[in-house]
């Protein structure tokens, strides 16, 4: 598989990569989905950066903000730094 990116709006994308989907805000990673199932990852600086990035991160993420932050505390998300 090929790294794919695709475009959601200005400065919003989703990469399609061999190890999984992440989703970018303008030039930070906000979220990342592995393929092999283990957690979703997001960012722990950037995740709830802004109004804009918290639209399209419910949009990659197919959820609420509540639902998001419930993952958080429940560790069924983990945060972590994308943007090493």
């Amino acid at each position: 598989m090929k790294t794919k990116v695709e475009q959601l709006a200005n400065n919003q994308f989703i990469i399609r990569t061999p190890k999984g989907v992440y989703f970018q805000s303008y030039n930070s990673i906000i979220a990342f989905q592995p393929n092999d199932k283990r957690r979703t990852q997001l960012d722990n600086y950037y995740w709830d950066y802004s109004r804009t990035t918290g639209k399209y991160r419910n949009m990659f993420l197919n959820e609420s903000i509540a639902e998001t932050r419930a993952k958080i505390k429940s560790k069924e998300y983990l945060l972590t730094n994308l943007n090493k």
